[in-house]
């Protein structure tokens, strides 16, 4: 059994049936290695010369035209896959999955298609969702260009209001070159499938310009794909709604508005700024280098292209540009645990008084946060030791764009023992110490979606125990401060909301335990008040283990608005929530079914042409079955003013854990070389110490250089 650890539950997936080890040869996880430039390049080259398509550069042009919107692989059937992997069955052709969108035509649309095979593609078939779904032009993602259109359109509609904006702020749109306002752009667009019109938050364009609003909320409506149709349909100033930009304008120019008049923002030390200010009173210095993490003898970890291996664990990885960090083919011990394991969606969704507060529902595959994985500082995003990896995206681009540092590979000491004992003689002495020391290979990558930072983290403990992370940090959400507004949030700078929001983040867990053969159950602790037996007249309370086998799909759907453990109750939203709407669901696996969630959720996610209640509609058996467990965690967060200037990782994360049940006959990380063993040669003295260890005795001089030494008496 492989256990799924969640805080709240204990959920297992139970083999049913039996596969050996197998050997990967070097380079067989290359059939999920995301595609390299020279495949983006030859991909968008083959269908850029396909005259039936009629595709134009992504970059200019009009917003009715046909474009190349995303590239990236298409993963291999899994059928194909595990007959390559495991019995020497052919390699599966490399495909990719293009994203087109058809604007110029009288039906606009987005098709996604498979083209092929690669490196040198000469063919491509249109990829359908389930059900046949087509998916609507209006609920494209967005794209550089539709942002410069509005951003010429906003500043062209708000042009009676720089009187105003000047006044109140010292900041504006026309003619602007170091004072200028900026915005950010709400989500969904809209209140029904079909709409875009999108609630736009002014702010001044200062450094952590997204804690600087000026008030001004604009809701601008740019469905029609001429932008000299698009409008303004309602404004919202300090408090106050109005109809029109004349409207809003006129009540300035006749004094009846109250008009919200910022500070001058200083030249250094802006509050949304990181530099240091102030002093720690009565805190120790902190300008010398703190604690680092080292290899003194090396790296104990092989990265092969896209293979990863430490000790018994093997994987192969990507970085998708629509959603994140995906595994694949994850072995421990020569064992496949886990045929993938990949993040599906991050959501965000919030309260406010203001309107763009209330409508925001941010759903972040449709920002694309796979291809915002933006360089990774070495010494702080990762340890100095680590190795980085680049990322390649052709996402709204003309080509393939490389992203340095993207990824990174470390050893984390843990700090804490994997295991220990001291076993006590209770006279002053003890029999033995042992010790494990705490080790665990990182994977990580981040999202820097706009204002929120995601630090997305895969670790490997060599106890066969797997960890997936994510930390949420950078700068909140925030609109401007008003009376009532302090309902939803907290006054965190003079003129500053911070809004609750609640984020949620859904996994795809496809495990193999044992082989693709899986049945599911959870355990539940009860308790029972039963008659001592061994002393008449006496009772025992005691916990017992309850095992329910989860034998059809609604059966192992948990829902968020069933409360459990350390967990409050889900309110229904508006939009629902298309996707993550259960702590855990578990799913027969299909090939129609890889993703719980689409690049299309954010712009219409009343219609959603992935909608992750269909995948438990039919109720199937999850008895003896090819099974995917879909993971959701997340947190409420309450912004408060320490997270000025931004949030901080801890107390900001939330993972899940896959974890060996009774899966091995021991604790495998037995097999490590790292114990420390110590027993005295002439107990109850204890003068005289064994000191037994397989690594060298002194780790090196990146840290204490005496050897390792132990005393043990008290």
């Amino acid at each position: 059994m492989w256990l799924l650890g969640l805080p709240w539950a204990l959920a297992l997936l139970v083999a049913v049936a039996s596969s050996g080890p197998s050997a990967d040869a070097p380079d067989r996880a290359s059939i999920f290695a995301d595609l390299s430039p020279a495949e983006l390049r030859a991909v968008r080259t083959f269908l850029m010369e396909r005259p039936e398509l009629g595709l134009s550069p992504s970059q200019g042009g009009p917003l009715a035209k046909n474009s190349l919107f995303l590239v990236e692989l298409l993963p291999p059937k899994k059928r194909r896959a595990l007959r390559f992997l495991e019995r020497g069955g052919a390699r599966p052709p490399r495909e990719a999955r293009a994203v087109v969108f058809f604007g110029a035509q009288a039906e606009p649309n987005i098709t996604e298609l498979a083209v092929g095979p690669l490196p040198r593609p000469s063919s491509y078939r249109p990829l359908a969702f389930k059900g046949g779904r087509a998916v609507p032009f209006s609920a494209r993602p967005m794209t550089l260009l539709e942002y410069e259109l509005l951003h010429r359109a906003l500043v062209a509609a708000v042009a009676p209001l720089e009187p105003l904006l000047l006044e109140a702020t010292g900041f504006g749109f026309q003619n602007c070159s170091e004072r200028c306002l900026t915005f950010s752009d709400i989500a969904p667009r809209g209140l029904r499938s079909g709409e875009r019109r999108t609630w736009l938050v002014i702010q001044r364009f200062v450094e952590g310009y997204f804690l600087h609003p000026v008030g001004l909320e604009v809701l601008l409506d740019h469905r029609d794909p001429d932008p000299r149709r698009w409008t303004v349909q309602r404004l919202w100033y300090n408090g106050r709604h109005f109809g029109s930009v004349r409207e809003l304008a006129q009540s300035h120019a006749r004094g009846t508005l109250a008009l919200a008049l910022l500070p001058e923002p200083p030249a250094r030390r802006l509050f949304s700024s990181y530099e240091p200010r102030g002093r720690f009173a009565g805190g120790t210095a902190t300008e010398a280098h703190g604690a680092k993490v080292c290899e003194p003898q090396g790296r104990r970890y092989r990265l092969r292209g896209n293979r990863l291996e430490y000790g018994g664990w093997s994987l192969a990885f990507r970085l998708r540009s629509s959603a994140g960090l995906q595994l694949f083919d994850v072995r421990f011990g020569g064992e496949r645990v886990a045929y993938e394991l990949s993040v599906q969606e991050a959501i965000a969704f919030y309260g406010g008084h203001s309107p763009a507060a209330m409508q925001t529902k941010y759903m972040d595959a449709g920002w694309a946060m796979g291809a915002s994985s933006y360089e990774l500082a070495r010494g702080v995003d990762c340890p100095e030791t680590a190795a980085f990896l680049d990322a390649h995206h052709l996402l709204d681009a003309d080509g393939p764009v490389r992203f340095p540092n993207a990824l990174c590979v470390f050893e984390l000491p843990t700090g804490v023992p994997l295991r220990r004992h001291f076993d006590s003689d209770f006279q002053g002495g003890f029999h033995f110490y042992a010790g494990l020391e705490g080790r665990a290979l990182v994977l990580r990558t981040t999202s820097t979606v706009y204002n929120y930072d995601y630090i997305w983290d895969f670790l490997l403990y060599p106890n066969g125990v797997l960890e997936a992370k994510v930390h949420a940090t950078g700068y909140i959400h925030a609109t401007f401060y008003t009376p009532e507004g302090r309902r939803y949030g907290s006054r965190v700078h003079s003129h500053l909301l911070g809004n609750i929001h609640t984020h949620l983040v859904h996994y795809k867990v496809d495990l193999d335990v044992a082989g693709s053969g899986n049945s599911f159950e959870t355990m539940d602790i009860r308790f029972e008040n039963i008659s001592n037996p061994w002393s008449a007249g006496a009772r025992v309370v005691q916990p017992w283990l309850h095992r329910e086998p989860r034998r059809r799909e609604r059966e192992a759907a948990l829902p968020l608005g069933r409360p459990a453990p350390r967990d409050a109750p889900a309110p229904r939203l508006t939009p629902p929530l298309p996707g993550p709407r259960y702590h855990l669901a578990v799913t027969q696996r299909h090939e129609n079914e890889p993703s719980s969630s689409s690049i299309y959720t954010q712009n219409d996610p009343w219609d959603p042409p992935v909608t992750f209640e269909n995948f438990i509609r039919d109720n199937e058996t999850i008895e003896d079955q090819d099974l995917v467990a879909w993971v959701t965690v997340g947190f409420l967060h309450v912004p408060h003013a320490e997270d000025i200037p931004n949030t901080a990782t801890p107390g900001n994360a939330v993972g899940f854990f896959l974890r060996p049940f009774n899966f091995f006959d021991e604790d495998p990380s037995v097999a490590s070389r790292a114990p420390v063993i110590v027993r005295p040669l002439d107990p109850p003295t204890c003068s005289r110490l064994e000191i037994r260890r397989w690594t060298p005795p002194s780790p090196g001089p990146c840290v204490h250089p005496e050897p390792f030494t132990y005393n043990g008496t008290y």
